[in-house]
């Protein structure tokens, strides 16, 4: 696949990502919903790594990484919201006591972080 059709193949995998991640906050798993917001800001930034540098992005799963690597100019809320998202990436991949992520991570605010991450992803998308 030639680099420039590459990044669409990055926007629709972080779209099915989204997708999947409202999919497990319908069934209740909150931790997976946040793991597969994560996914999604991942795929989509290293989409725009490809559409912006034709550069093909590192296995890294920072998005504060991918964010100072393109240079993108973040509101304050955004860049509070990806350093949030990036910060609880790794419990929700390899929790140490699921539970308490559970007690952590309610419904209501895992919505928020679905609603924040969908806006975000849409942003990125545009730049």
């Amino acid at each position: 696949m030639e680099n420039v059709n590459r990044h669409e193949e990055w926007y629709f995998q972080s779209d099915y990502d989204l997708e999947t991640a409202a999919d497990m906050l319908k069934s209740g798993r909150t931790v997976y919903c946040i793991f597969m917001c994560h996914l999604s800001l991942e795929k989509a930034l290293k989409g725009l790594l490809i559409k912006k540098r034709q550069e093909f992005p590192s296995k890294s799963h920072s998005l504060i990484y991918f964010v100072d690597k393109l240079e993108l100019e973040l509101s304050d809320p955004q860049f509070e919201f990806l350093f949030m998202l990036n910060k609880i990436s790794v419990p929700t991949r390899y929790p140490e006591d699921l539970r308490k992520l559970f007690l952590a991570y309610t419904k209501e605010r895992t919505e928020s972080i679905l609603h924040q991450t969908k806006e975000i992803q849409l942003w990125i998308k545009k730049q």
